[in-house]
């Protein structure tokens, strides 16, 4: 439907622009533009694009008692939405903005709307920019220049419907501005973009195109007040239009020397306006001076209502993000310890795509007699929920490691913690031990990737233990699986996100892992790694290796992913010894006996006397209170470990005898001698260990 015979030339203009601009927004079924007549009682109907156009004619006038949406918006002066197909032309609904001049209404802009409900306040928002547009169009005055072509307007409302789409889908604030680059400069003839936000009385580039660093640099430390232009905007909530070096120069003279060192010869100053308050500014640019027709003027600042409300989503999501990660980082050992009988290095790659963070974490935990216990995880689902679950789970490991339990039984207890946080929480996890005198690794498997081992000689190979269900689903008890591992043998843990992808399933990325490791670990590698840094060295190359290999396009990520490499070193004999004791009064003496002699052979003579001290106690407890057989070990490491073992798995604790009493001080004197001292439980009984700090001097 064309115009209204008393429509002027430009509101003609501003009013079909308008249209298609609405019409592209809301889906394509159509739009149409009221007049109030002079007696203020009717709406008369201006224009109406799109398919709607014929039926629109059911409108042409609409009395003020009615109760369609132009009618609505009129009167209560804001916006208003009726649902159903008031045109029968498949619309799920009316939306309306009020046109307001400079004495009152004079009319409405009215949108069909084709989605189910109503449009959201990012299209709200570009509405009521658009109706602000055109009710100035309507009352103002004749004569300015000509605007775009239809040829111009059509392609620009290709591109604005695109913009509308891909402003919907934007959720970073790297992709509001990738969105505008795209979508905005390229119709207008544009070359130049920058987007600030406003911060406590400065504004900060968040993007840009077309400008080098250096003036960004310069832009940056300029102060709100101090920037006449951007003030002016930002004050005003009015746009800019800027055609010329000359114009910018005699509106803004303060800002002369600042301008000098633009690029660009013309500006287009937009407003961004989110929730009612100016939170930043977009600036499109130009390479040559250039006239700013009214309907560019409108399609303009049309699109500053879009990337307003898009950029303060995506500021939003961008800071709880940045907390979440933050916080995710935070709960992850921000170090991996140099143990004696491990060294290790891990990556966690957090997703490219996706709103939220995981809840995947890694831990490698020292345990006595230079025992190793190896964790890696992932909270099922994403959010900051599952990073703070990940939190707390990762310190119930760490807790339930302490106690020196076994993989299956901590199991069991972390599993009750799962499932009290909720029925809807899930957790997959390994969880290990290296014991490096014996060679073994145990394990249990919740839901988890199972290990990948490489072997001194290259050899690459994923044991064959079925994993239980994940940690909240599974009944105990849990799988317990043991292997032996030869000394300088490799440990690769995993979680899905590393293996798993929308092109391959876990098996495969299993394969591919096992293939990468193959070809990397090769007999002369491992043999090149004579200390423990080459290791780190070695093992964090490899880690690259793998994680290149395996997740070539980070961007492309939907998950997160950790990756966990452990090099494991036996104990090398001569640091270990051990003796059977008799279950009689005889045993301490025996025991210090073996202990003189041992710690001689080490050059530790200065720990003779606190040593049999610590060992005569245990041996006599476990001699009163406990059953046979008894077996003391000693181990030589960065610390002097001495263990006693027995038959029984009465729980050792430290008394607080009275002034009067003759016994129970015993593991108080254990507890002064030693750094620190423990209890762990076997299935045959238990061992009571205590550490101590080696001299300085001594070395092995």
């Amino acid at each position: 439907m064309k115009p209204r015979d008393d429509v002027k030339p430009r509101d003609a203009e501003t009013v079909a622009v308008a249209l298609q601009q609405v019409t592209t927004c809301l889906g394509g079924l159509g739009a149409v533009v009221h007049r109030l007549d002079p007696d203020g009682h009717r709406l008369l109907l201006v224009a109406a694009d799109g398919p709607a156009s014929a039926a629109a004619q059911a409108w042409a006038e609409l009395g003020e008692e009615e109760e369609e949406a132009p009618v609505l918006a009129l009167r209560r002066g804001a916006y208003a939405w009726v649902g159903g197909d008031s045109l029968g032309v498949g619309a799920a609904g009316t939306v309306a903005m009020p046109l307001v001049g400079t004495d009152g209404p004079i009319g409405a802009l009215s949108g069909l709307v084709a989605g189910p409900g109503e449009p959201d306040e990012v299209r709200r928002s570009f509405l009521r920019t658009v109706a602000q547009w055109v009710g100035t169009g309507l009352i103002g005055p004749p004569g300015t220049p000509p605007g775009p072509s239809a040829v111009s307007a059509a392609t620009r409302s290709v591109r604005m419907s695109e913009l509308t789409v891909a402003l919907a889908e934007a959720i970073t604030t790297r992709d509001v501005v990738r969105a505008v680059a795209d979508y905005v400069q390229a119709p207008f003839g544009a070359d130049g973009l920058v987007l600030e936000v406003l911060e406590a009385g400065w504004l900060h580039v968040v993007g840009s195109a077309g400008y080098p660093r250096e003036f960004l640099r310069v832009l940056e430390g300029i102060p709100l007040e101090a920037n006449e232009t951007v003030h002016d905007v930002v004050r005003t909530r009015t746009p800019r239009f800027i055609e010329s070096r000359a114009e910018i120069y005699q509106r803004y003279p303060a800002l002369r020397p600042v301008n000098e060192l633009s690029p660009k010869e013309a500006w287009a100053f937009l407003p961004l306006i989110a929730s009612g308050r100016v939170i930043g500014l977009c600036v499109v640019s130009f390479s040559q001076p250039r006239t700013f027709s009214e309907g560019a003027r409108i399609w303009l600042m049309a699109l500053s209502g879009l990337v307003g409300q898009a950029l303060e989503r995506a500021r939003l999501y961008d800071m709880e993000h940045a907390r979440a990660r933050e916080l995710q980082r935070g709960l992850l050992p921000r170090a991996l310890p140099r143990l004696p009988a491990a060294c290790a290095v891990a990556r966690y790659l957090p997703a490219g795509q996706g709103e939220e963070v995981g809840g995947d974490w890694y831990d490698v935990i020292p345990l006595p007699a230079d025992r190793v216990a190896l964790v890696i995880g992932d909270v099922m689902g994403h959010g900051i929920t599952e990073a703070a679950t990940m939190g707390r789970l990762r310190t119930a490991v760490r807790t339930l490691a302490d106690l020196d339990i076994p993989p299956d039984e901590l199991f069991s207890r972390l599993n009750d913690l799962v499932s009290d946080l909720g029925e809807d929480t899930y957790a997959t996890c390994l969880y290990a031990v290296f014991d490096p005198v014996a060679c073994t690794f145990s394990y249990s498997l919740a839901g988890h990737p199972p290990p990948v081992v490489v072997h001194p000689d290259g050899t690459v190979r994923t044991p064959d233990a079925a994993p239980d269900p994940p940690l909240g689903a599974a009944k105990p008890p849990f799988g317990l699986h043991r292997l032996h591992l030869p000394d300088g043998s490799m440990l690769v843990l995993c979680t899905d996100g590393l293996v798993e992808s929308a092109t391959r399933d876990v098996d495969q990325g299993m394969a591919q892992l096992r293939q990468i490791l193959a070809e990397a670990a090769s007999p002369a590698v491992h043999s090149a790694a004579a200390d423990e840094d080459d290791d780190i060295r070695y093992l964090e190359d490899l880690c690259d290796r793998v994680v290149s290999a395996l997740l070539p396009d980070r961007g492309q990520m939907n998950d997160d992913a950790g990756l966990l490499i452990v090099r494991v070193r036996r104990t090398a004999p001569r640091d270990v010894v051990s003796w059977s004791l008799p279950v009689d009064p005889r045993a301490a003496g025996e025991a210090r006996d073996h202990v003189r002699k041992r710690l001689g052979t080490w050059g530790l003579d200065d720990l003779v006397l606190t040593t049999e001290l610590l060992v005569s106690e245990l041996v006599g407890n476990v001699v009163r209170h406990a059953t046979g057989p008894v077996h003391l070990r000693m181990l030589r490491s960065r610390t002097l470990t001495c263990e006693v073992y027995d038959g029984s798995l009465t729980t050792p604790r430290i008394r607080h005898p009275t002034h009067t009493d003759e016994g129970g001080r015993g593991l108080q004197l254990v507890a002064a001698l030693s750094r620190r001292w423990g209890a762990r439980y076997l299935q045959d009984g238990k061992c009571i260990w205590t550490e101590q700090d080696l001299p300085e001097r001594v070395g092995h």
